[in-house]
C-alpha cells in the first residue's frame, strides 16, 4: 500500500469514526430521553426489531445477501452479542440516573481496563509509564462517583461496568475479526439483542417488581407500555442511528490505522457535555469536570503509548 493510499484510507476512516461517534451520542441522549416513560427492555426490543428490518432491506442485499447469515464461528458472535447487550444495559441505566457526560466519562475508561485485560488475557506487557496512565484515569472515574460521600450512588458504577463488558466484547472481536465481516457480526448482535431484551420483557415486562425508588431501578422493573407517535419515530431514529453507528466504526478501524482512528472516538465527549446542557439541562460539575480531563488525558496518553510502541491500540470502545 503506498503512502498516498495509506493517508488517504486514513482520512476516510476517521470520518467513519467521527460518523460513528455521532451516531452513538444520538443513542445515548435518546435512551437517556426515553428512560423516563418506559421500560428498558422495551426500548432495546423495539430498536433492535426495527434495527434488524432495516439490516435485512437495506445493509444485507449490499453484503453479500443470506451469506452474511453464514458463519462458523457462532458461539463465538453469540458470546460477543451476551458481552454488548449487557454492556448496553449497563450503560444505560447509569444514563437514567446520572448527567449524560458523566456517564459517558466514566465509560471512557474501556481503553484502560482494555490493556489490564491484555495483560491477563493475552499474555502483553505493560510497561509502567502505561501503568500510571492507568492509574491516573481511575482517579479520575473516582473524582466523578466520589465513593464515600452523600453523592455517591451505585448508578455510577454502571458506565465501568459497561466500559468492562466493551472491553471483553473488544477481547472477542480480535479473536473473529479476520475471519468474520461487519455485517456478520451486525447480525448476530441484533439477534442477541431480540433474544435478550425479549426474555427481560416476559420475565419483568408485566411490571410488578417496579420501583420508584431510583431512576435506575425503574427503567430496569418498569411495565412494557404503548408507545407515543413521537417516540415511536425517536425509537426509529435510534435503530437507524445503532447499525449506522456499528457499520461505521467497523469501516473506521477496515480501513485506517486503530491509533489515527481511535482519538476521534473521544468526540463522544463533548457531544455528551452538549446534550447534557441542550436537552436536559445539566452542566458538569467542577469534581466533574475534573474526572473528565483526567479519563480523557489518561486514554488519549494510552493510545499515543501504544502506537510508538508498535502495539495494536485499543479502542475506547463502542457497540460494533
Amino acid at each position: 500500500m503506498t503512502p498516498d493510499t495509506t493517508s488517504k484510507n486514513n482520512q476516510i476512516g476517521a470520518l467513519c469514526a467521527i460518523g460513528s461517534v455521532v451516531c452513538f451520542s444520538f443513542n445515548d441522549m435518546g435512551i437517556k430521553f426515553l428512560s423516563g416513560g418506559y421500560a428498558l427492555h422495551q426500548v432495546i426490543f423495539l430498536r433492535s426489531l426495527v434495527g434488524l428490518a432495516i439490516f435485512l432491506a437495506v445493509v444485507m442485499p449490499f453484503s453479500g445477501g443470506l451469506s452474511v447469515m453464514r458463519t462458523r464461528r457462532l458461539k463465538a458472535h453469540l458470546m460477543r452479542g451476551c458481552f454488548v447487550v449487557f454492556a448496553n444495559m449497563s450503560l444505560f441505566l447509569g444514563l437514567a440516573a446520572m448527567p449524560l457526560a458523566d456517564a459517558i466519562a466514566v465509560f471512557f475508561v474501556s481503553p484502560l481496563l482494555i490493556t489490564i485485560m491484555s495483560v491477563f488475557i493475552l499474555g502483553e506487557t505493560v510497561g509502567p509509564r502505561r501503568w500510571m496512565a492507568i492509574a491516573v484515569g481511575l482517579i479520575g472515574v473516582l473524582i466523578i462517583v466520589r465513593p464515600g460521600t452523600s453523592a455517591f450512588q451505585l448508578a455510577s458504577l454502571l458506565p465501568a461496568l459497561a466500559a468492562l463488558l466493551y472491553g471483553s466484547m473488544h477481547m472477542m472481536t480480535r479473536k473473529i475479526r479476520d475471519t468474520e465481516s461487519a455485517a456478520t457480526m451486525v447480525f448476530y448482535i441484533l439477534i442477541v439483542f431480540l433474544i435478550a431484551s425479549g426474555l427481560f420483557g416476559l420475565l419483568l415486562g408485566h411490571g410488578r417488581f417496579e420501583a420508584d425508588t431510583h431512576p435506575s431501578l425503574s427503567f430496569l422493573l418498569r411495565a412494557w407500555s404503548p408507545v407515543s407517535a413521537r417516540d415511536a419515530w425517536i425509537i426509529t431514529l435510534l435503530s437507524v442511528t445503532g447499525i449506522a453507528g456499528s457499520l461505521l466504526v467497523s469501516q473506521a478501524y477496515r480501513l485506517s490505522e486503530a491509533a489515527f482512528a481511535a482519538p476521534f472516538e473521544y468526540v463522544s465527549m463533548p457531544l455528551a457535555i452538549m446534550w447534557g446542557i441542550t436537552v436536559f439541562g445539566t452542566w458538569p460539575t467542577w469534581n466533574a469536570w475534573a474526572g473528565i480531563m483526567l479519563i480523557l488525558g489518561s486514554g488519549l496518553f494510552m493510545l499515543w503509548r501504544e502506537t510508538i510502541a508498535g502495539r495494536p491500540t485499543p479502542r475506547p470502545g463502542r457497540r460494533g
